[in-house]
């Protein structure tokens, strides 16, 4: 069970790869708006994540507070990638602000992931 933990873990932290992939790439191309892939790892990190969450029998209590501020960061990170793929399709350019918003929570999320035990 506990290998099946850690594969849900490895894909957990694949979908921010590919979350934080695609903004870098539009980072450096300063193409300031979000992706479908974008989309994608919001997607894959959020199942992931909700999956991990799951008590899996394990010996030992889980960290709800982490668990929590996890969840709020990536129901403000996926907020902010759907605002900017509406204006994109609106033809409305997004503030670039926001761009660089979604790229440093996302950081943050990765972050809290792998230091905060």
């Amino acid at each position: 069970m506990e290998i099946l933990r850690h594969v849900v873990l490895l894909v957990h932290l694949t979908g921010f790869a590919i979350l934080f992939g695609a903004w870098f790439v539009e980072a450096v191309a300063r193409r300031y708006q979000a992706t479908r892939l974008m989309d994608l790892g919001v997607l894959v990190a959020g199942v992931a994540g909700l999956a991990l969450a799951a008590p899996w029998g394990l010996d030992h209590d889980l960290n709800y507070v982490k668990i929590g501020i996890k969840l709020v960061v990536l129901i403000v990170i996926g907020a902010l990638v759907g605002i900017s793929t509406s204006r994109a399709r609106k033809g409305t350019p997004l503030p670039s602000w926001v761009f660089w918003l979604i790229g440093g929570l996302t950081l943050l999320n990765a972050g809290l992931a792998v230091i905060w035990r």
